[in-house]
């Protein structure tokens, strides 16, 4: 249940004391299965288990790890236009007159209608937590409409849910780009092997990517020289885990190293227990690596209103 990707937001001490309802309002949102005519649907699933009985929180300390589920339709335009066209042609030949734009739409809603239910559907799940003592909303992707689209959710299960995205006091990407020209690094940070670097010019500026690339070399000095800046940036927090950091802060290819694997050791725990472990240590490794950010960039958590 390790996560791969963190989507950040920040809420006060008084929106953390009012997460305590989670429990009794997901379960008023838990997600259903997508109606004959819905083309999608959302809601909770438990994090750990399944059937209606599962919980749809977990919770270790203080944190309290969440599960949005989804159902989608599988039915790509390509067909529906394909199909369109075959009954449009149908109707060219046979009445020998030419299909109208109303009556256009009027067959593609029918054929919308015919299709859907008997299209395939893909399930998902996207899981996150809240760290109720420091102020984090952690989602595991590195895309911001799905992580906006998670927090809609938990918006309306709630009925209000002010977490707001980050807001840097100090420039990321002039950080970043800092730390990798003149190796300024923080205390226990590393550079890693990837980085991205873009002319900040323009929007269609040079890019240059940059994969299992020692990031001291001559190569990417003079990228940095001729005005690049860093967009993307590997690193290695500790020797524990290693990332891609991003200019807007969202940590990317998130991958905990050997000696926070070894830590779990084999276990021949129940799922429950199993789970209560891994989502410690998650939570643990994860809140460290947190606290360092709010300090490297100014994260302030924001206060109660």
């Amino acid at each position: 249940m390790f996560f791969r990707n963190l989507t950040l937001f920040r809420f006060s001490p008084a929106v953390a004391d009012d997460l305590s309802r989670l429990d009794e309002v997901l379960a008023e949102h838990r997600l259903r299965p997508c109606g004959p005519m819905e083309m999608s649907t959302r809601g909770f699933v438990p994090p750990v288990g399944r059937g209606e009985e599962a919980a749809l929180t977990h919770a270790v300390n203080a944190c309290t790890w969440l599960t949005v589920g989804g159902e989608d339709k599988l039915l790509p335009a390509a067909v529906i236009n394909d199909e369109l066209q075959r009954k449009v042609q149908k109707i060219a030949e046979e009445e020998g007159r030419k299909v109208g734009g109303r009556e256009r739409k009027r067959i593609k809603e029918d054929l919308l209608n015919e299709l859907l239910p008997r299209a395939f559907v893909r399930s998902s799940r996207l899981s996150a937590y809240v760290d109720k003592k420091h102020g984090w909303l952690v989602i595991d992707t590195a895309s911001r409409k799905s992580a906006e689209n998670a927090l809609s959710q938990v918006r309306e299960a709630l009925g209000s849910f002010p977490a707001v995205p980050l807001a840097p006091e100090e420039g990321p990407r002039v950080l970043m780009t800092d730390w990798l020209a003149n190796g300024t690094l923080p205390a226990g940070l590393a550079l890693g092997d990837e980085v991205e670097l873009r002319d900040p010019g323009s929007a269609t500026g040079a890019i240059a990517k940059c994969r299992r690339q020692d990031l001291d070399s001559e190569e990417i000095k003079e990228h940095l020289r001729n005005g690049k800046q860093v967009f993307q940036l590997g690193l290695v927090f500790d020797d524990r885990m290693s990332f891609v950091l991003g200019e807007d802060l969202v940590v990317r290819k998130l991958k905990f190293l050997d000696v926070v694997l070894d830590e779990m050791g084999d276990s021949h725990q129940d799922a429950a227990a199993e789970a209560d472990a891994s989502f410690a240590l998650l939570t643990l490794e994860i809140e460290r690596l947190l606290a360092k950010l709010e300090e490297w960039f100014g994260l302030p958590r924001p206060a109660d209103a």
